[in-house]
């Protein structure tokens, strides 16, 4: 039986890292805003009833107008204001949901390079186990730094995996958890670790190498560079 999803896209980042006058997730590559690359990906899955995309309070007219409308974004029912944290933008999400689904699918506005089968896959996994993240195994070599910059401990690299998005959870239990966050004032950088902190069990999808956080300038050359390898199934 399948399962219904509504995602949450948390793009209400102020961008400093990346400098500039234009927000990142406006920013272009391959003459499309990357909020866009991310969205479009999301519309095309079956199982995603509506997208709910949370932007700075200023913001939501020009998402309306620049963002969704012009590339036909039907299932983006709704553009929340999000909050100075990445969890405080997901909670207004989440609370904009009108009808409970089973599954709330989290992807971050500036992963671009995201598929439909990797989307598909992390929705599978979670409607089995209840929540699943998209992830790749480290292969570098980890050091844990102090504050001064000098190497305090050599981390093994078995079991340590880069997490990505989506990440897809059980609708219950992702509103419980940012429930409880909210009233105990927990502070975390992405929805598993407020999961995990509820104490229930976190499967891991492998994802790819491609699905890139556009952060910095540097990112966006990487950007460019994959567009030109893989391609984008706009």
């Amino acid at each position: 039986m399948s399962k219904s999803v509504v995602a949450v896209v948390p793009a209400a980042g102020q961008g400093t890292r990346m400098g500039g006058a234009t927000r990142k997730q406006y920013l272009s590559l391959g003459g499309i805003p990357l909020l866009v690359l991310s969205l479009k990906v999301l519309q095309q899955i079956d199982s995603i009833r509506e997208i709910i995309l949370s932007v700075p309070e200023y913001d939501r007219d020009y998402c309306w107008r620049e963002i969704v409308n012009p590339f036909g974004l039907r299932k983006v029912t709704q553009i929340v204001v999000g909050g100075q944290r990445r969890q405080d933008s997901v909670r207004s999400g989440l609370l904009a949901i009108t009808d409970s689904p089973d599954l709330v699918l989290v992807h971050d506005g500036v992963r671009p390079f995201i598929d439909g089968a990797l989307v598909e896959a992390g929705i599978s996994c979670a409607a089995q186990t209840g929540a699943a993240v998209v992830a790749i195994p480290i292969h570098d070599t980890v050091k844990r730094v102090d504050t001064q910059g000098v190497i305090r401990e050599t981390l093994t690299r078995e079991g340590l995996w880069l997490i990505q998005t989506p990440q897809v959870f059980r609708y219950d239990w992702l509103m419980e958890a940012h429930q409880q966050a909210q009233q105990e004032h927990w502070e975390v950088t992405d929805d598993a670790a407020l999961i995990e902190r509820k104490g229930y069990p976190v499967s891991v999808v492998e994802g790819s190498c491609f699905n890139i956080k556009i952060t910095r300038p540097d990112d966006l050359v990487f950007g460019e560079a994959i567009l030109q390898r893989v391609g984008h199934n706009l």
